[in-house]
């Protein structure tokens, strides 16, 4: 895996994946910035809630669930030291379908913070608490 950051101006970046695919970032006015995209840790609570909800979906549609929504709240909290690191990020799940079975969902969510989703296994590891919930709408 690899990618770029090239600085554009003041505190814009563009960012590149070694897929091609492309994303600006940039800060608020007040550190300099234009506001014209993400803050690079918005970025990084984005991938947690990316990550876990594409392991979710997967999960679901290999159990023959009929699932037609799938969209996750991501709510992160950061200290108030610097760095201002995450302290706990918290996804919650809206997930709908056809006669979706509660069981299944619930396992797809377990899998995916316990064995699959890399993004949040490696902030727990790094002392963030990552916690989950759903609701079946």
């Amino acid at each position: 895996m690899n990618g770029r950051i090239k600085w554009v101006e003041n505190v814009m970046f563009v960012g590149e994946s070694g897929t091609g695919h492309g994303i600006v970032l940039d800060g608020a006015p007040e550190s300099g910035g234009r506001n014209l995209g993400m803050r690079p840790m918005e970025l990084m609570a984005l991938s947690v809630g990316s990550c876990s909800s594409y392991d979710v979906v997967t999960i679901l549609k290999k159990a023959r669930q009929d699932i037609t929504s799938c969209e996750a709240e991501i709510e992160a909290k950061r200290v108030d030291a610097t760095p201002a690191i995450f302290e706990s990020i918290h996804l919650h799940f809206k997930i709908s379908g056809n006669d979706l079975s509660e069981k299944q969902v619930e396992r797809a969510i377990e899998l995916s913070a316990d064995k699959y989703c890399s993004a949040s296994i490696m902030l727990k590891n790094a002392g963030v608490k990552v916690t989950h919930d759903y609701e079946i709408v």
